[in-house]
């Protein structure tokens, strides 16, 4: 599946706030609110997100991920000089289980791997995301932080020059 990445904009803020929403519908299932609660709760955690990301990442950059046209998901990435560190990645339901978040931690790597840079992830304890850090060989960094666990992707090591005769 071929995507592209699209620097979001202030006229992304309604796909912004429902990318996030789909991330708490089950919880928010269980708290039996009306529903205008809910989107209220949402909302206001969104926007929290947001400047807590602007806050303490100001050079972090939030991408929409796009599959032709469609927006799948958004991509927080800040560039660090030991690492690139993913301040989120977010699937729409739809787009989640057909291996695009794979292609988009891949791609990454890939940026990541030339200068040497880490490429480092907080996840929550019990995401089932974590088995795919786990299987694009991010391991654990450190102890969790509350519900968080820190994880990281080593860069790999620099090969050898092949002596030429």
């Amino acid at each position: 599946m071929d995507y592209r990445l699209r620097t979001a904009t202030p006229g992304d803020d309604p796909w912004q706030l429902a990318i996030y929403a789909s991330t708490r519908t089950d919880e928010l299932a269980l708290t039996g609110w009306p529903r205008a609660q809910c989107e209220a709760f949402v909302t206001q955690q969104h926007q929290a997100q947001q400047q807590h990301y602007r806050r303490h990442f100001p050079h972090a950059l939030c991408q929409l991920i796009l599959v032709d046209d469609a927006v799948a998901g958004r991509l927080w990435v800040d560039a660090r000089p030991d690492r690139l560190h993913v301040l989120d990645i977010t699937l729409l339901p739809d787009w989640r289980g057909q291996g695009l978040g794979t292609r988009c931690l891949r791609a990454l790597m890939d940026e990541a791997a030339p200068s040497g840079r880490h490429l480092g992830i907080q996840v929550e304890i019990h995401n089932p995301a974590r088995r795919l850090y786990e299987r694009l060989g991010f391991l654990p960094e450190g102890e969790p932080q509350g519900l968080y666990q820190p994880m990281l992707r080593p860069a790999p090591a620099p090969q050898p020059e092949e002596c030429l005769p």
